[in-house]
């Protein structure tokens, strides 16, 4: 006998440990979900035949539309489980969706309408309107809100450390010295330009019929233009665009651009999450402790960097999914086969994932305490990336052979610090007045144009 899920019992995390973190994503993504989205689709294509309106709808009272509507808009539970019962009989969940409407329009007497309900489609009409328009709505109610926080935070912080001074790692050594202000700004930035093609990327929905090209309409109702009616139809009440010449299915290309550029912020975010690993484990911040907490079932001492961890992560898995999401669904055989229906009923695992880790993310970002000490020391103890600075004014000045002569300097066994660095300025063949400008230059100032404003 089945049990309710409790979230102890449940296989996947979305469901369980992280519930909590994902749960307004089941009014998108779950079964229910899709059976509302289905029941929206159905009614909205209705009132459009009776708007046209098809001969044997002209006199459909119009002020029945908002009883019609009431259906999707107060759809509960109990109306998801008697299409569950309905489909037991049908062995079709599209098919079930039909007959409950009809079963409310017999409630509502207007029966001797109802034939019109689902007239000339096919399911994948209704499932490859209803999918796009869910995740539409995903999109811009949930997602994008949470990705323009973290943009919020990144540019925050780098406005905050816009001057502080850091030490640079190229191939893991160091470098020339940037600002810590400058290094948020640029995963900011990055985030920035692919949220924007993402948002451009349109939804597409099929829209024509069992294989595409309107049979059935066209055979019922040659006069009509139905290429021109169900443009306008999902236009103007579902919000998305309908892909002009199709096999039975939705090519998912769109889709399929949109899992794409959701993937690319995610690496993005893979590749911060990454930075602030070893930005702590380097003491460039520290992570405020929660009482009660523990960083380690063994050591006392550690506070491990577990939210940037659990991010990254968690990413990982959204991207693994959404990887497959982009290559499969784009492919079908002939006019179509029944794996684009298996794969888009997970299409929300990956954005429970990504809400997994941007809430870690969130809360990583608001334990980090900038532990400026650290900085200043690294960047005193390595006075050899002021060489980049001073050969390069020598080459100004036009000083024979200044990158040999920093090489030598610094490549030699001893400690290079500010007074041997002042040192050799003095033995170089250049006025007062250069020799006066090299040693103002230090690690803790050669930090180039300010990047942040």
């Amino acid at each position: 006998m089945s049990q309710p899920i409790f979230p102890l019992r449940a296989v996947s995390p979305i469901d369980g440990r992280y519930q909590s973190k994902c749960s307004q994503l089941s009014d998108y993504f779950s079964e229910e979900a899709l059976m509302k989205y289905r029941v929206l689709v159905e009614i909205e294509y209705f009132i459009a035949l009776c708007e046209l309106p098809l001969p044997q709808l002209e006199e459909f009272d119009h002020s029945l539309f908002s009883n019609l509507r009431a259906i999707y808009e107060n759809f509960s539970s109990e109306d998801a489980l008697r299409i569950k019962e309905i489909e037991k009989t049908t062995n079709h969940d599209v098919k079930a969706v039909e007959y409950f409407i009809k079963e409310k329009m017999d409630d509502l007497k207007i029966g001797d309408s109802k034939e019109f309900i689902h007239f000339g489609l096919t399911s994948q009409d209704i499932n490859n309107t209803a999918v796009p328009r869910s995740l539409k709505d995903a999109v811009e109610q949930v997602y994008l809100p949470r990705i323009k926080n973290i943009i919020k935070l990144l540019n925050g912080f780098s406005k905050e450390w816009k001057n502080v001074s850091m030490l640079a790692k190229t191939h893991g050594q160091p470098a020339s010295p940037t600002k810590l202000g400058k290094e948020f700004k640029v995963f900011a930035e990055r985030l920035e330009v692919q949220l924007e093609q993402l948002v451009n990327i349109p939804y597409s929905s099929k829209f024509g019929g069992a294989t595409g090209n309107f049979n059935a309409h066209h055979v019922a109702y040659p006069e009509i233009n139905w290429v021109e009616f169900a443009n306008n139809f999902l236009a103007d009440k579902l919000k998305v665009n309908r892909s002009q010449t199709t096999t039975q299915i939705e090519h998912y290309d769109n889709l399929a651009a949109l899992f794409d550029a959701m993937k690319r912020i995610n690496t993005i975010l893979i590749d911060f999450d990454r930075d602030m690993w070893t930005y702590i484990s380097m003491e460039y911040f520290k992570q405020r402790i929660k009482e009660g907490e523990v960083g380690s079932s063994a050591m006392p001492h550690k506070v491990n960097p577990i939210d940037f961890e659990n991010s990254e992560g968690n990413l990982g898995i959204a991207n693994a999914i959404l990887e497959h999401l982009s290559a499969k669904l784009p492919v079908s055989r002939l006019q179509r086969d029944l794996t684009d229906s298996t794969v888009l009923r997970n299409v929300g695992v990956p954005f429970g994932h990504v809400l997994i880790a941007l809430a870690s993310l969130e809360k990583g970002l608001g334990k980090i305490i900038l532990n400026e000490a650290q900085f200043k020391a690294d960047l005193e103890d390595n006075w050899a990336v002021v060489a980049e600075a001073i050969q390069t004014v020598l080459r100004r000045e036009g000083y024979p052979k200044p990158y040999e002569a920093l090489k030598a300097l610094t490549r030699t066994n001893e400690e290079i610090n500010a007074e041997s660095i002042a040192t050799f300025i003095d033995t170089l063949n250049v006025s007062e007045g250069i020799k006066d400008e090299l040693k103002k230059i230090s690690p803790h100032n050669y930090t180039g144009v300010d990047l942040v404003g």
